[in-house]
């Protein structure tokens, strides 16, 4: 991966530490491609993450090369996705995109010695932005002077303006020996 700089959330370097440590263990050629991002990459935490920013479960649309644009759903397993709408990080392609930002282009070398490259033309959804917005919008209601008024109680005793309040159910509602 040539010609980008990476932000990784703290939450995603530590995914990528240990799917490093795991990779090691089994000799995969993208062992090299894991310990590069890790070296290269910014870490920030996740309150700070820009919203451009490719994280885990990000939807993002990219292009390969010269092809036409993709929409995808970076995940951390093929598993965890339907079939055609996820991307894994544990795919060259997918650990690349991992912390580019809209507009970046990076180089990667595929295991052939073929060289692609890849632009992140859109993040469509990031989980990280959307929790922020969420949390927001939850304090700016929370600052609100006067929040809710009840207008209407069901259980409230109602009865025509003026008049004297008294028992509610005015039968015989007693059931009797029978009812012990």
């Amino acid at each position: 991966m040539t010609g980008a700089n990476f932000r990784l959330t703290t939450k995603d370097f530590a995914v990528l530490e240990i799917m490093l440590e795991r990779r090691r263990a089994f000799a995969d050629p993208i062992v090299p491609m894991l310990e590069d991002k890790l070296s290269k990459a910014e870490v920030v935490a996740i309150d700070s993450v820009g919203s451009d920013i490719v994280t885990l479960n990000s939807r993002l649309v990219f292009r390969v090369d010269a092809g036409p644009a993709q929409t995808r759903t970076l995940v951390q397993n093929e598993v965890r996705g339907p079939v055609g709408s996820s991307l894994s990080i544990m795919t060259r392609r997918g650990l690349c995109m991992l912390g580019m930002a809209e507009g970046q282009t990076a180089w990667i070398e595929q295991a052939d010695g073929r060289r692609e490259s890849v632009l992140i033309a859109t993040v469509l959804y990031q989980p990280e932005a959307a929790r922020r917005a969420v949390r927001e919008k939850s304090q700016a209601e929370a600052r609100r002077p006067h929040g809710l008024t009840l207008v209407y109680s069901a259980a409230a005793d109602w009865r025509p303006l003026g008049e004297r309040a008294g028992m509610r159910q005015t039968g015989d509602d007693d059931p009797g020996p029978t009812a012990a």
